[in-house]
């Protein structure tokens, strides 16, 4: 692990076009160019909502990422910057990571898919029974809400019920976006059927039960720890009631620990999902838990692809798991991002600034905003903006990968000096919206339907 961060840092010297602050804020012309070519071709612009234009302020970041190295990212116009939002999770290891690429390029050589199964199957899912807790069957497919909807399934076929509770987000299919207010196209039939519940609440979830409750499926965590036994409540409530309880691990997984939140928490869950951090950037999802359930897909339901089992992604998983193991990957996330959430607290408090702070686990926290007169988005927005001009991707998180360097780290604690700075003096003045550049960053969701609410008998 030293002599490869030891390298990131040598190479980090070594660019020419280095991260540095920038008078006049990045040129994006050839963004903006693509973007013009997009409009009414692309609809909202993006593939994921995250990364799309309406998440950055509109003018000032760049809109399109050609390249990346380690924890940099350059963008179409050759800017370069310490990329904090890594890909929006899947990369754990770092960009150009070379025993991951170096393991895609060996499996290209022999193919991609193929007309039966592939070895590689097998031995991902033996190492993912190794480092998991509960995975005693193991199933892949392609994105997140694959294998939350095939969980959901899963766990009505094995109780015969049909509600679902839930907590968090949990992808963009009938069964949960029904509770969002972006629910146009769900059947009313499908919508009726899902609740959530409020975190760290545990009567939220006992004045939501009846009788036809098949599974409560959270995120185990999100930017809030679990208090007072929470996780370890559901369990038991699960349980005694015969629900089936669901994690959705795509942020836990492989960054709280290899184990996921299972093993971080102390917690079994009997169905767990993963994604993104698992095979660093290359596309992969995977179901797993107890045989009981598992075994119902092979005659029970029907989930099945022509992709889940590309190889080229097996591939990245197998070497990515096995550096996350190798070198307490994990571990290095939760050191480096302590450093960045005590070290934007510390500023923050010393510039008397007790509407924002940096909140969550340490592997993955985020930035808080809230003042009586300021609007929160244009707080982040004006953050966002600065930090760009320092030549830092930044939205709001730090998603830490392996390759976040110690230089990283100094620096973005020196930009948040600045930055912090510049934010204090716009709230003072009551002017953080005359203090931007361009157009603020916008919602993702405006409203949550049926939140907290007990379901109809």
């Amino acid at each position: 692990m030293k002599n490869y961060h030891e390298q990131m840092q040598g190479e980090s010297k070594a660019r020419a076009n280095s991260v540095k602050f920038n008078e006049l804020y990045p040129v994006i012309d050839q963004s903006n160019a693509l973007y013009q070519r997009a409009t009414g071709l692309i609809p909202a612009y993006t593939q994921t909502l995250a990364k799309g234009p309406g998440q950055y302020i509109h003018g000032i970041a760049p809109k399109y990422l050609k390249k990346g190295k380690g924890s940099h990212v350059w963008d179409v116009d050759g800017n370069e910057y310490i990329d904090y939002q890594m890909a929006i999770g899947p990369i754990s290891l770092g960009y150009g990571y070379e025993a991951v690429d170096s393991a895609i390029r060996e499996q290209l050589n022999d193919g991609i898919t193929f007309s039966q199964m592939h070895p590689l199957e097998v031995e991902v899912a033996e190492l993912i029974r190794d480092v998991v807790p509960n995975a005693e069957m193991v199933r892949y497919s392609k994105t997140g809400c694959d294998v939350t909807t095939a969980a959901v399934r899963l766990a009505r076929a094995a109780t015969a019920k049909n509600k679902v509770l839930c907590c968090g987000y949990h992808g963009w299919h009938d069964w949960y976006i029904g509770v969002t207010d972006r629910d146009k196209g769900v059947p009313l039939s499908v919508s009726e059927l899902t609740f959530t519940f409020n975190y760290n609440d545990i009567e939220s979830v006992e004045n939501s039960l009846d009788d036809d409750i098949a599974c409560i499926i959270l995120e185990p965590t999100v930017f809030e720890a679990p208090k007072d036994g929470f996780l370890q409540k559901l369990r038991e409530l699960c349980t005694r009631k015969g629900i089936v309880l669901i994690f959705d691990e795509m942020w836990t997984g492989f960054r709280l620990s290899v184990g996921g939140a299972q093993q971080y928490f102390g917690v079994d869950a009997d169905l767990i999902c993963f994604s993104k951090a698992v095979a660093n950037g290359m596309p992969l999802s995977i179901l797993c838990g107890k045989q009981e359930l598992m075994q119902l897909c092979d005659k029970d339901i029907f989930f099945f692809t022509t992709f889940g089992g590309e190889a080229l992604s097996l591939a990245a998983a197998k070497a990515t798991i096995n550096e996350l193991r190798l070198h307490n990957v994990p571990g290095f996330l939760a050191q480096q991002g302590k450093k960045l959430k005590d070290g934007y607290n510390e500023i923050a408090q010393s510039l008397n600034m007790p509407y924002t702070a940096c909140n969550g686990a340490d592997a993955r926290t985020i930035i808080t905003f809230s003042h009586a007169t300021e609007n929160a988005l244009l707080m982040k927005s004006l953050v966002q903006q600065e930090m760009i001009k320092r030549g830092i991707l930044w939205g709001g998180f730090h998603n830490l990968c392996f390759s976040h360097t110690d230089s990283d780290i100094d620096y973005t604690l020196q930009a948040y000096g600045d930055v912090l700075s510049l934010l204090k003096k716009a709230v003072d003045e009551n002017n953080v919206s005359g203090s931007l550049k361009g157009l603020p960053v916008e919602p993702v969701f405006r409203k949550v339907t049926n939140f907290n609410t007990k379901p109809k008998l």
